[in-house]
């Protein structure tokens, strides 16, 4: 099949990061299988990072498309910042699915100190590494897919309403805030489809997670993590 491998290339590294994050979630905390388990985050950023830059030359909508313009960059971080204003509100009971949710990353040493080893993992997983692999697989990838088999030949901006919902639900399911990622994926997937750059919702993830990072640490909200 002459999509196969366009298909898998955006695909595998999502797997290996959710088959990562799902044994995260498995290994207990007290580090009675032989290790922290929250070393497999660090684990995570460098596999799933490697993978990424292994195949760059392959995801042609990042690898040699034009960046943003001064406008599209602006528009980008504004929707950033504001689906992280709305993200750290949406966080009720009813807004929230528990079941088979990740334990949350604290960085805090055996005294209760903060780490800023565990810290600059996981703000350069959720600012860096996050926001170029699920901006592959769920707009670049799914979205279009949904359009049609033949992703590739699919320009985002025509992509369709059908589209745009089935792909942001699929998203949903993968975060434990469902409200606020509804909010998030139909805000990312409106910015591919007005822009038509891949850029441009990248941007606006790097900055929504990038602003949680800080205001996690800041504040100690590590049930964002």
């Amino acid at each position: 099949m002459p999509f196969a491998r366009p298909a898998f290339v955006r695909c595998a590294p999502f797997a290996v990061f959710m088959a990562l994050l799902a044994l995260r979630s498995a290994a207990p905390a007290d580090g009675s299988w032989g290790f922290d388990p929250r070393w497999l985050y660090p684990l995570t950023v460098v596999v799933v990072g490697a993978m990424l830059a292994w195949w760059w030359r392959e995801y042609g909508e990042l690898a040699r498309q034009n960046l943003p313009s001064g406008r599209e960059t602006a528009l980008a971080v504004a929707v950033g910042a504001v689906v992280f204003g709305l993200w750290i509100q949406l966080d009720a009971p009813w807004m929230t699915i528990a079941l088979g949710a990740a334990p949350p990353f604290v960085p805090l040493d055996a005294e209760g100190r903060i780490d800023w080893l565990w810290v600059a993992f996981r703000l350069a997983g959720a600012a860096v590494l996050v926001p170029v692999m699920e901006e592959i697989f769920w707009r670049s990838f799914l979205m279009r897919w949904i359009r049609h088999p033949r992703f590739e030949g699919i320009d985002p901006r025509a992509v369709g309403l059908r589209a745009i919902v089935l792909s942001t639900f699929v998203f949903v399911l993968a975060h434990t805030l469902w409200l606020a990622a509804a909010i998030a994926g139909l805000a990312y997937a409106w910015l591919y489809v007005r822009t038509g750059r891949l850029w441009v919702p990248v941007i606006a993830h790097a900055v929504t997670n990038a602003m949680l990072g800080v205001w996690v640490v800041a504040t100690g909200s590590w049930q964002f993590w």
